[in-house]
């Protein structure tokens, strides 16, 4: 267990107290939304990190190291922050993907770019909630304004590798 995941915990049973201190019917609907709320995700994840881990096989071996690699430099980090903006689903599918590239030898500067790409820039996001919502010239405005970030997170990760050795895998 990750000390993430412990301070998850230890914020979730805090606030499970300050629920049970209000009131026990306050904190048994917030258990029980919690555990509705659980049932609705869990098929994704059944799904999800299966397919992610499959596709990460899938990964002919030497083309991650090649264009995502540590070595693969500005381009790299270039072509990882747009296909970061094209990838598409939500966390269950990002983060074992950007694991399974990690494995096949992406560098972690080209996958920080990636997941700050999906993140900031998200095409499938885009085009279901913003286009609708905010008209296409804003979703141009946005998309222009930020595009340079998940550049900028992926050549900043390199610089502060040699801080972080063993970052690579978990």
């Amino acid at each position: 267990m990750t000390f993430g995941v412990i301070g998850i915990w230890i914020v979730a049973l805090g606030a499970l107290a300050l629920c049970l201190r209000r009131s026990p019917v306050v904190a048994r609907r917030a258990v029980v939304d919690a555990g509705s709320a659980l049932w609705r995700v869990l098929p994704v994840m059944l799904m999800a990190l299966p397919m992610a881990a499959l596709i990460a096989e899938l990964i002919p071996a030497g083309w991650a190291e090649a264009w995502l690699g540590p070595d693969s430099g500005v381009v790299g980090v270039v072509l990882a922050s747009l296909a970061g903006g094209l990838l598409p689903g939500g966390p269950f599918v990002a983060f074992p993907l950007v694991l399974g590239f990690l494995k096949a030898g992406a560098g972690p500067a080209q996958m920080v770019a990636l997941i700050s790409g999906w993140a900031i820039l998200g095409l499938h996001r885009t085009l279901a909630w913003e286009l609708p919502i905010l008209g296409g010239r804003f979703i141009v405005l946005r998309l222009l304004a930020s595009f340079t970030l998940p550049v900028l997170a992926g050549l900043s990760a390199e610089l502060l590798l040699p801080l972080f050795p063993g970052a690579t895998l978990r």
